[in-house]
């Protein structure tokens, strides 16, 4: 830093190249900062890849007594998805050092509200996740816990309508939490 400092006393003051050329040398000094003293990784993983390489991601099966078709796939691409474009770990079928599996538990709708003629203005769509998360190199890491998102739709609307919608909806919050709580330690 002390060099960027005396760079930038002497450079003139008195002319207009000088006064130009002062200010991109400070631009240039504090946009290399954080690149230097910050280590922030904007995807949030926090993982060793020197010890942790591998990871594996079983299909998660529909267990809950109210089924849609298409949602398992949806889930369970996302799923995969999120590690691949987030991490550098690589996907294996067997033996990872990290290891995702579990089941959806859950899907079902309730009245969220009423109209003032007393007839349901809102319907709640929702979703569960049970996940088992092993982490093979560090065992204190592993859990067993649900996952839930909701989203709400209006009345006026059939949800064959809104439901692949809302089912991606639900599906990019609950695959943010389980990366959020597997890799980045959130």
């Amino acid at each position: 830093m002390k060099s960027i400092a005396s760079l930038i006393r002497h450079i003139p003051h008195a002319t207009a190249t000088g006064a130009r050329l002062r200010a991109a040398v400070l631009c240039a000094a504090c946009l290399s900062l954080p690149s230097c003293s910050i280590s922030y990784k904007f995807n949030g993983a926090s993982i060793d890849y020197s010890q942790t390489k591998t990871i594996q991601i079983a299909d998660f099966p529909i267990r809950a007594s109210y089924v849609w078709g298409p949602m398992a796939s949806i889930f369970n691409n996302q799923l995969k998805d999120q590690f691949a474009n987030h991490t550098r770990l690589i996907q294996v079928r067997r033996d990872g050092d990290l290891k995702i599996e579990g089941e959806i538990t859950r899907y079902d709708q309730r009245n969220k509200s009423v109209s003032s003629e007393g007839y349901s203005a809102q319907t709640e769509l929702s979703m569960t996740v049970n996940v088992r998360f092993t982490n093979n190199k560090n065992h204190t890491e592993d859990f067993e816990r649900q996952f839930t998102a909701s989203a709400t739709y209006e009345n006026t609307q059939t949800l064959n309508a809104v439901q692949e919608e809302l089912v991606t909806q639900m599906v990019e919050e609950i695959t943010d939490q389980i990366f959020n709580a597997t890799v980045a330690n959130w």
